[in-house]
């Protein structure tokens, strides 16, 4: 047999500790793990306990009298776009769409005479 699997397997068999240290050992930590998860639910439920509880109802923001708010709805006029040969792409765009003009509601004196 090789020298080296021979120090294997003895060393190997040494590190088995057949008189069950290894056994009472590995029972050992695991109650500590066990032990350390029991604390620390523990602990995450006394510092639950002590933050505030929820909001009362009458303490949230109410609603404007009449009608609630909502979004504006209007028409815009669009802006203008040069021609030109070659394809715009968004950052050649100005505004993202946001800078338009109110539309004008045409009166009586926008009539063409």
């Amino acid at each position: 047999m090789d020298p080296l699997t021979t120090e294997t397997t003895y060393l190997s068999t040494q590190l088995a500790a057949p008189n069950g240290t290894s056994g009472a050992l590995l029972t050992l930590v695991g109650v500590l793990v066990v032990a350390l998860l029991i604390a620390a639910f523990v602990w995450g439920r006394y510092l639950r306990k002590r933050e505030p509880g929820p909001p009362h109802p009458e303490s949230h923001p109410r609603l404007p009298h009449g009608e609630p708010v909502g979004d504006v709805m209007e028409r815009r006029e669009p802006d203008e776009l040069p021609r030109s040969e070659h394809r715009r792409t968004p950052h050649e765009l100005k505004g993202n769409g946001i800078e338009s003009r109110p539309r004008r509601e045409s009166g009586p004196d926008d009539r063409a005479t």
